[in-house]
């Protein structure tokens, strides 16, 4: 049957749109497959190492927490401190490796981008060429031969000649558009690890510091006490009246603050706009009037949660909002209060401070999110053992002040100071929690 001359006109332009382009099947070229081989077997290596060191952190955290929860004798004081020790330097191992794997894998992801950027300009460039030639020399005939057929078979023989051309095609569309994948992807990692680079420096050098200052408790304890428990003991009830002292200075003061909570303010109790400051959660000390408040606090009542927490240990800010305090106590009034301290109001509604720790990692006026290390633990300030003390507030309530204190021989301190009831419970806003306390 002869082929109607407007089914010819259809076919030549569907072939027309057709023969530009030549299926041309991309090999992956494997320049760097011996280095990118040897740099995995690097980073399994440093992540073996990482696994280990988790561990042993593990045991000595155990070992931290057991002799910071015994009696207050020294013997237990110097041994919390070197278990502390034992995992801040595991600590430090375990950062340096994981910098390690993070440069080893911007490394490797650095060969495979190269390579799939090869890849796709090969490619194209092959593309290129194949259209070229054709137009050239082939196109022209390919069209006249199709075009003199008169038989319908033949016809259509040459359509599904075309099909499976147009096929390959498209497979060699989605060969190309998984290199430029590919090549996202990994750009996206490399920038991922290059984020965690800085981030694992960072905290480096906060650990240093951490460790820098468990070795000074160490000799500062053993200076003091001369190895001697009853001097260790009379340290310790000097410094019990002088918070004493402290807190009546602060409490009197802010029970003349005039304060109206509106609930309405706040978020939805239950709701856990906050999250744990902590990776891992061991409550030491409740909020409000608990078993030892009463003998430990002028107002019979405790105004935050305490959480064990080894000497460098972690601590995140529980919500987004702005540091506003970043400071320590210690310099006018040592062992009294908070010592080092960080301050936050949040974009909730609440506000919160981070006591007794051992580093700060954050500046007044910066602006944090939820989860952000603000600092680490410690035992700075008043504190019978390393922990983390955590004040939740109303926002309106609180504003960071100076104050004088007569138990600081009238030196003047500055701290977030709040009406009584301006202080809030922070397991109301925080997440379930159906561990054990102390």
């Amino acid at each position: 049957m002869p082929f109607k001359k407007s089914n010819k006109i259809i076919f030549l332009l569907f072939l027309l749109a057709a023969a530009g382009v030549l299926f041309v099947r991309l090999p992956p070229l494997p320049v760097h497959a011996d280095n990118a081989s040897d740099l995995q077997k690097q980073i399994d290596e440093r992540n073996v190492n990482i696994a280990e060191l988790e561990k042993e952190i593990a045991q000595y955290q155990a070992l931290a927490d057991k002799t910071s929860a015994a009696a207050r004798t020294l013997q237990n004081a110097i041994a919390t401190l070197q278990a502390s020790q034992k995992k801040l330097d595991a600590d430090i191992k375990l950062t340096e490796n994981k910098i390690a794997a993070a440069n080893l894998d911007i490394q490797k992801l650095g060969l495979q981008i190269t390579d799939e950027q090869q890849n796709i300009i090969d490619g194209r460039a092959a593309i290129g060429e194949a259209m070229r030639q054709m137009q050239q020399n082939e196109s022209a005939s390919i069209i006249v031969s199709f075009l003199s057929h008169q038989s319908v078979g033949e016809i259509w023989n040459g359509i599904d000649d075309l099909l499976r051309f147009q096929s390959r095609v498209k497979d060699q569309v989605n060969e190309l558009e998984n290199l430029k994948a590919g090549l996202e992807n990994d750009k996206s990692q490399t920038e991922t690890q290059k984020t965690n680079l800085v981030s694992y420096e960072g905290n480096l050098s906060d650990k240093k510091k951490a460790i820098a200052y468990n070795q000074q408790q160490q000799t500062q304890l053993l200076t003091q006490t001369k190895n001697q428990e009853k001097t260790y003991q009379q340290i310790i009830a000097d410094k019990q009246a002088k918070k004493a002292a402290f807190e009546k200075d602060l409490f009197d003061f802010q029970s003349k603050l005039q304060f109206i909570l509106n609930p309405a303010s706040l978020p939805k109790v239950g709701s856990s706009p906050l999250s744990w400051p902590l990776a891992s959660i061991r409550i030491t000390q409740l909020f409000g009037v608990t078993n030892a408040s009463a003998r430990l606090y002028v107002s019979g009542s405790h105004n935050g949660v305490d959480f064990g927490a080894s000497v460098g240990t972690k601590v995140m800010a529980v919500a987004d909002g702005k540091v506003e305090g970043a400071a320590d106590t210690d310099l006018v009034c040592p062992g009294a209060s908070f010592g080092r301290f960080v301050f936050i109001r949040h974009n909730n509604g609440l506000a919160s401070t981070y006591g007794h720790l051992s580093v700060i990692s954050v500046k007044e006026g910066q602006l944090v999110h939820r989860g952000d290390v603000i600092g680490y633990s410690g035992s700075t300030g008043y504190a019978t053992g390393p922990h983390l003390h955590l004040s939740v507030y109303a926002s309106a309530a609180v504003s960071m002040q100076n104050l004088p204190s007569k138990a600081c021989g009238g030196r003047t301190y500055r701290l977030p100071i709040a009406a009584v009831n301006g202080y809030l419970d922070p397991m109301l806003y925080l997440p379930p929690y159906s561990g054990p306390t102390q």
